[in-house]
């Protein structure tokens, strides 16, 4: 059966959409899986599209609803696990030169940071996997603090597992209003989006006025 072949079914839009559903129909939940690794490794690329599209085509019979959520947290973990290794092998002494030579950054902000992915990694690991942007993000940062890969791929599998669950139900029951998924939770990923541009702002604010107070000292 084919994902559009239903005429009470309302058929994917072109582009991103189109495309995803090609793969779905063309490779089933392997398709499904591939399109979430690839979402892992490159952001901009909406699980809330492709998550909801998988679960409407389970819907129409083109997977099983077990094939869907298997291959899509499979895809999720594989996708995190790449990143994972990235900021292994990019490691902790690279981040610290890196980081010296940005502007309006201090060591102790990033020795700060690591401190506090060693208290909170594994909460930041498994919830980070349920919020959009850093869904991705999350990963990267795991593996240049060398956490133990068993407890990241378990958090990673587990958290992912909890996302991709509810949007792949949620097209699964709305059935051709399954788009109405993707509009809610680009709602949230803006809502994060504005979130980090105004904390990053915040933060940049109170380092530009720290350099003021610094150079008004020196020179009075």
């Amino acid at each position: 059966m084919q994902l559009m072949s239903s005429a009470s079914s309302q058929p994917p839009a072109d582009g991103f959409a189109g495309w995803a559903a090609g793969l779905i129909e063309a490779l089933g939940g392997p398709g499904a899986g591939l399109a979430i690794a690839l979402e892992n490794l490159f952001p901009p690329l909406p699980s809330e599209v492709i998550l909801p599209l998988t679960g409407f085509a389970a819907g129409q019979g083109v997977l099983s609803l077990a094939s869907a959520l298997f291959w899509t947290t499979l895809g999720s973990v594989v996708g995190a696990a790449v990143l994972y290794w990235i900021g292994r092998v990019f490691g902790r002494e690279r981040m610290h030169a890196v980081w010296a030579r940005l502007p309006l950054v201090k060591a102790s902000d990033l020795e700060r940071t690591e401190a506090w992915f060693v208290r909170h990694g594994t909460k930041a690991v498994f919830l980070g996997r349920m919020v959009p942007i850093f869904r991705s993000l999350i990963s990267a940062p795991a593996g240049v603090e060398r956490m133990p890969l068993p407890v990241f791929l378990t958090l990673t599998a587990l958290g992912s597992l909890i996302w991709n669950s509810i949007l792949v139900l949620a097209g699964y029951w709305l059935g051709d209003r399954w788009a109405t998924v993707e509009t809610y939770v680009g709602l949230v990923s803006k809502a994060v989006l504005v979130l980090v541009v105004v904390a990053l702002v915040a933060y940049v604010a109170v380092r530009l006025r720290g350099a003021r107070r610094a150079r008004h000292r020196r020179t009075s």
